[in-house]
C-alpha cells in the first residue's frame, strides 16, 4: 500500500475513548511522525530498486582556484600535451606531398580543362595507401560533397586536394588558438588575442616595415575588429570556434603572400596601410595632442558633416575619460560607420539613435535625429525638405512589422538600414541620396564621354 495512503486511513478513523482524546498539538506531532516514517520508507524503497543514477558519468570538473598553483600546473600541462597530441595527428608537408602524388597516379582520364579527375573506386585506392592520418579525408560524404556535374561520376584531384589543405589549416590554427587560451574553455579574451596576433606579426611578410613602437597600435588596430563583429554582448571574450567560422582571420593570414596587390591591402582592415590610415586619422582629429578625443575633435570626422544631435548621442552611450573618446572606443565608432550594412554595426547605430531605449524607433525617434539634419541644412543654404516626407520614405524602405515603429531587426532584414542610418546622422549622406539619381545620370553622361574618347 502506498505511504500516502496508510497515512491518510491512520488520520481519518476516529478515536472514540474520550479519556483517550488527543489535544491537536499532539494530533499534530503525530501527523509529522507517520509522515517522517512512511516518507523515509517510501524513499528508502526507491533507492534500493533505481540504481541507474549511480551510472551517470561526471560532466563536471571544477576549475582549480587561484591559490591551487599545483592543479593550476597540472591542468596547463595535461592541455599542452593534449595539444600536441593533436598537433602529431594532422598532416605535415611531406605528408601532403605523398597525397598529391597518389592523387595524381590514381586519375581517371578525361581531363576537364586543366584538372585531372579521379573516380570512387580509385579515391578509395588512395585512402588505403595513403596512411591512417588521411582516413578521415576518404569517406563516402567526402566524395559526394564534391561530386558536381561530371558525367563519368568523377571528383576534381585540386578541389579535393584544397578541401584537404583547408581542413589541416583550420586544425593548425584551432590548435594555435588554443595555445593562448589560458582559461582552457575554448574562448579567447582581449588580452589572449593580443598575445596571438603580437606573436604573429614577425610571420607576415606585408608587416616587415611596421616600426615596432607601432606594434601595440597595430594589436589594438586588429583585435578591435574580432571583438565588434564577434562579441556583440561586449562580454570580453571570444568562441575560438567563431574566429575559425568568419573571414577575419583570413584577411589577417593573407600578409603572408609578399606580392599582395596594392588594391587588396588598401581593402584589408588588417594591413600596413589600412591600421596606419585609422590612426593617423586619429591623430589628425587629434588637435591638443593629448592622445584623447573630444566632441569637437570628433566632429571633424570624415567630410564634418555629422549632426551635433548624434555626436552627443555617441558620448553619451560610449565609454570615455573625462568626456573624451580614446582610441580603442574610436576604432569601435569607425568599425560601425564604415561597416553600416553589418548587423553589428547596425546594432551600435540603433542604441544611439534609440534615446528612449525603448528597443525600436518611433516617428519623435526620427524627428529628433532629422531636425539637425534640417538646422544644418538651413546653415549651408540649402532649402529644408520636410521631415513628413522622410519619415514616409524611411518606413517604405524598412516595411517594419509594426508600421509605427522600427526595430533593430526590422533594420537588419530590410537591407537598407545603412541608407536609414546615413539620413538620420549625416548631412553629406542625406545630400548624396537625396540627389542619387541626378549623380547617376552625371556618372552615365561621364562614362559616355570616357567612351567617346
Amino acid at each position: 500500500m502506498d505511504w500516502k495512503d496508510v497515512l491518510r486511513r491512520r488520520l481519518a478513523s476516529p478515536n472514540t475513548d474520550p479519556k483517550k482524546k488527543k489535544s491537536e498539538q499532539e494530533l499534530k506531532d503525530e501527523e509529522m511522525d507517520l509522515f517522517t516514517k512512511y516518507y523515509s520508507e517510501w524513499k528508502g524503497g526507491r533507492k534500493n530498486t533505481n540504481e541507474f543514477y549511480k551510472a551517470i558519468p561526471r560532466f563536471y570538473y571544477r576549475l582549480p582556484a587561484e591559490d591551487e598553483v599545483l592543479l593550476q600546473k597540472l591542468r596547463e600541462e595535461s592541455r599542452a600535451v593534449f595539444l600536441q597530441r593533436k598537433s602529431r595527428e594532422l598532416l605535415d608537408n611531406e605528408e601532403l606531398q605523398n597525397l598529391w602524388f597518389l592523387l595524381d597516379k590514381h586519375q581517371i582520364p578525361p581531363m576537364i580543362g586543366e584538372e585531372a579527375m579521379i573516380n570512387y573506386e580509385n579515391f578509395l585506392k588512395v585512402g588505403e595507401k595513403a596512411g591512417p592520418k588521411c582516413k578521415q579525408f576518404f569517406t563516402a560524404k567526402v566524395f559526394a560533397k564534391l561530386l558536381h556535374t561530371d558525367s563519368y561520376g568523377r571528383i576534381s584531384i585540386m578541389q579535393f586536394f584544397n578541401y584537404v589543405m583547408r581542413k589541416v589549416w583550420l586544425h593548425q590554427t584551432r590548435i594555435g588558438l588554443s595555445l593562448y587560451d589560458v582559461a582552457g574553455q575554448g574562448y579567447l579574451r582581449e588580452s589572449d588575442l593580443e598575445n596571438y596576433i603580437l606573436e604573429l606579426i614577425p610571420t607576415l611578410p606585408q608587416l616587415d616595415g611596421l616600426e615596432k613602437s607601432f606594434y601595440s597600435f597595430y594589436v589594438c588596430t586588429a583585435v578591435r575588429k574580432f571583438f565588434f563583429f564577434l562579441d556583440p554582448l561586449r562580454t570580453g571574450k571570444i568562441k575560438i570556434q567563431d574566429i575559425l567560422a568568419c573571414s577575419f582571420l583570413d584577411d589577417l593570414l593573407e600578409l603572408r603572400d609578399e606580392e599582395l596587390s596594392k588594391e587588396s591591402q588598401e581593402t584589408n582592415w588588417f594591413s600596413a596601410p589600412s591600421a596606419l590610415r585609422v590612426y593617423g586619422q586619429y591623430l589628425n582629429l587629434d588637435k591638443d595632442h593629448n592622445g584623447m578625443l573630444s566632441k569637437e575633435e570628433l566632429s571633424r570626422y570624415g567630410t564634418a558633416t555629422m549632426t551635433n544631435v548624434f555626436l552627443d548621442r555617441v558620448f553619451q552611450e560610449c565609454l570615455t575619460y573625462d568626456g573624451e573618446m580614446d582610441y580603442k572606443t574610436y576604432l569601435d565608432f569607425v568599425l560601425a560607420l564604415e561597416n553600416r550594412k553589418e548587423p553589428a554595426a547596425l546594432q551600435y547605430i540603433f542604441k544611439l539613435l534609440d534615446i528612449e531605449n525603448k528597443g525600436y524607433l518611433n516617428v519623435f525617434s526620427l524627428n529628433y535625429f532629422f531636425r539637425a539634419i534640417q538646422e544644418l541644412m538651413k546653415i549651408h543654404g540649402q532649402d529644408p525638405v520636410s521631415f513628413q516626407d522622410v519619415k514616409d520614405e524611411i518606413f517604405d524602405m524598412v516595411k517594419p512589422k509594426d508600421p509605427l515603429k522600427i526595430s533593430l531587426q526590422d533594420l537588419i532584414n530590410s537591407n537598407q538600414g545603412d541608407t536609414v542610418t546615413t539620413i538620420l546622422i549625416d548631412l553629406n549622406g542625406f545630400w548624396t541620396y537625396e540627389n542619387r539619381e541626378a549623380l547617376v545620370a552625371n556618372d552615365s553622361e561621364n562614362s559616355a564621354d570616357l567612351d567617346d574618347t
